[in-house]
């Protein structure tokens, strides 16, 4: 299998496909040149394919798994809670939209999975419509708000051609 990184900050993706022994990284796409540095010192066979505001999902190497930990200031319970709509978090969008052009290309077939990390308060934000927003653009399927007002801390949902599944890991 092939791993595509997106917003890979210092290759923890990549480390993790690597450390399976099954998974092999291909491209990476990171704007801090630091970050950048790292992963190029550790995986220097990994090509770097710059910002993803700028990358185009249809003219990079179709992968099997996309990850990606899209920035979480604006999801944290931490910051002003500007959810999807904030700057930073929004960024979410080009992930998907990356995504959804790889597919297209590829007639549906790549990226066979897609992993999302990123903080708990996505749960939350927007009083928990931006995780239902994260869903249905995974899904393309609409999805209702959980009848207790909260997301539960694993789930799936089932769409049309695609389906998400979640669960929280606590680090601590």
């Amino acid at each position: 299998m092939t791993l595509g990184s997106l917003f890979d900050g210092i290759g923890g993706f990549c480390y993790a496909a690597y450390l399976t022994g099954r998974i092999k990284p291909i491209w990476a796409a990171e704007i801090e040149q630091n970050c950048i540095d790292i992963t190029r010192y550790r995986f220097p066979e990994v090509m770097h394919v710059g910002s993803v505001t700028e990358l185009k999902g249809d003219e990079i190497q179709p992968v099997d798994i996309i990850t990606f930990g899209s920035p979480c200031q604006d999801l944290s319970i931490a910051g002003q809670r500007k959810g999807l709509k904030g700057n930073r978090s929004g960024l979410f969008m080009e992930a998907i939209r990356i995504i959804e052009e790889m597919r297209l290309a590829t007639n549906g077939k790549y990226p066979t999975f897609i992993i999302w990390e990123n903080v708990p308060g996505a749960f939350s934000s927007a009083n928990g419509a931006d995780f239902r927003a994260v869903l249905e653009k995974i899904t393309k399927t609409s999805i209702p708000m959980p009848a207790s007002g909260e997301w539960a801390t694993a789930g799936m949902v089932r769409g049309a051609a695609v389906d998400a599944a979640w669960r929280v890991l606590d680090a601590q």
